[in-house]
């Protein structure tokens, strides 16, 4: 989403502890690279059986594997020397455990089975995004000389270069649909400076459609966007811009940014049992803390100040927490115009899909996560199933007991979750819209909320 932008530079200004996911300022991510010492084993690779395992890089060490079920894991070295996988984002040692070979061998070996590494048609690319700013691209391309469909995948808040951490570049084409990838601007090589305004970054999206066109020539037949989170807001946005055939959208919002941080706001409060009077309330302070974010902090302190004096007493005060509101309510004014250079970087706050989701006659498949605590999803069900009841080409897939990202998770004695990977049939729905523009069979446990009226 804004990818609790506002709270990561806050976060940063405050020097929050190093184990935090959010001790950075926004963007500062845009320099990480893949651990060198393993990132040799980064790939695709085809088992015996026909299925694939996907090894990815992560920033810091180690490597994490993917496969089209949604089970997922990291790898480290043991101090033996071995692989050692654990589940999901847990550490706990559970589940396959899959050996690498050599560099030089490129094998893997997991549940039985013997697998190599994949060669895939990869072209590499420069092309011209908004303002002419050079961006670097990548075009892959499933094997063979027949046509395919292409997605273009759209970034989410990440500065991270998506030539490097974008997984769906290798499993995709070992799945038949093509990927065109690229760096944000701002990193991987690309020019211009890191930014999430969602217009400057649709022009590179849609700019990124016209040269993957252009590289797949004969070879392209579908082409379309894929985003998640914040690239739910700017690929639909990219569309309106050039023709495509599909949007694929996971995890986003069909609303703008300051009612995300709302949302989030009034779902914690209802998860702590505070009733209609509270959140009323809330709704007060969500007002004002949204007016300072979006004027970037020009309407001044009086109105933050005026909420803290009011309700700081109040038993629910400390349970305000949201995606900036939070923050703003308990952070010194010096540490919030510590952050201040960092609003220029921040999300198009003012900006509503709904004039364009309206007016979109691509066809979209929207894939949420019931219980997504990062993207909340009432409003967005309700708004999707409304626009697809009036007659918009959308389609709305809803994974349960699922949070931001489609993952699953389980929640420890304090309240808080740990994905456990990614939910099973969430991957297959990316590629099959890709392919044809339908669902069809049982994806998991997605259920199926909004079909267009035909």
């Amino acid at each position: 989403m804004s990818q609790s932008w506002l709270l990561a530079t806050l976060a940063a200004a405050a020097s929050v502890a190093a184990s935090s996911a959010w001790a950075q300022s926004p963007g500062s991510d845009v320099d990480a690279r893949p651990d060198p010492a393993v990132a040799c084993h980064v790939g695709l690779y085809r088992l015996d059986d026909g299925r694939w395992i996907d090894v990815a890089p992560v920033v810091d060490s180690g490597l994490r594997w993917r496969q089209l079920d949604g089970s997922s894991a990291r790898m480290r070295f043991d101090a033996e020397g071995r692989w050692v996988s654990t589940l999901g984002w847990t550490n706990r040692v559970e589940g396959p455990q899959p050996q690498l070979g050599s560099c030089e061998e490129g094998r893997i070996a997991v549940d039985g089975q013997s697998g190599a590494r994949v060669a895939l048609d990869a072209r590499d690319t420069t092309f011209i995004g908004q303002d002419g700013t050079r961006l670097k691209g990548r075009l892959i391309l499933p094997p063979g000389t027949g046509p395919v469909p292409i997605m273009i995948e759209v970034h989410g808040s990440e500065g991270a270069n998506a030539l490097d951490f974008n997984a769906f570049q290798r499993f995709a084409p070992a799945s038949g649909v093509g990927v065109f990838v690229y760096a944000k601007r701002g990193s991987g090589g690309s020019e211009g400076s890191y930014t999430q305004d969602f217009h400057v970054l649709a022009d590179d999206a849609a700019a990124a459609v016209v040269e993957a066109r252009r590289m797949a020539g004969p070879r392209a037949d579908r082409i379309g966007l894929h985003g998640a989170s914040q690239g739910g807001w700017i690929a639909p946005l990219a569309a309106s811009l050039t023709p495509v055939d599909f949007v694929i959208v996971g995890f986003g919002l069909a609303y703008g940014v300051l009612s995300e941080d709302s949302d989030q706001v009034m779902q914690d409060l209802k998860a702590k049992g505070w009733g209609p009077d509270v959140l009323e309330n809330a709704r007060d302070i969500t007002d004002v803390t949204g007016a300072f974010v979006a004027s970037k902090g020009a309407v001044g302190f009086e109105g933050l100040e005026a909420i803290r004096a009011r309700y700081r007493a109040e038993p629910w005060f400390a349970d305000i927490k949201g995606e900036f509101t939070g923050l703003l309510l308990n952070a010194p004014n010096e540490q919030i115009l510590a952050m201040a250079p960092q609003l220029e970087a921040g999300p198009s706050w003012d900006y509503d899909p709904l004039p364009v989701l309206s007016s979109l006659d691509t066809p979209m498949l929207w894939i949420q996560a019931e219980d997504d605590t990062v993207a909340p999803p009432e409003a967005t069900r309700r708004r999707l199933i409304d626009l697809s009841g009036a007659g918009r080409p959308i389609t709305l897939l809803e994974y349960p007991h699922s949070d931001h990202g489609i993952v699953r998770y389980e929640t420890g004695p304090d309240g808080r979750r740990t994905s456990l990977g990614y939910a099973p049939g969430y991957y297959q729905a990316v590629l099959d819209w890709a392919r044809t523009g339908t669902l069809y069979g049982d994806y998991g446990e997605g259920r199926i909320l909004a079909r267009p009226v035909r």
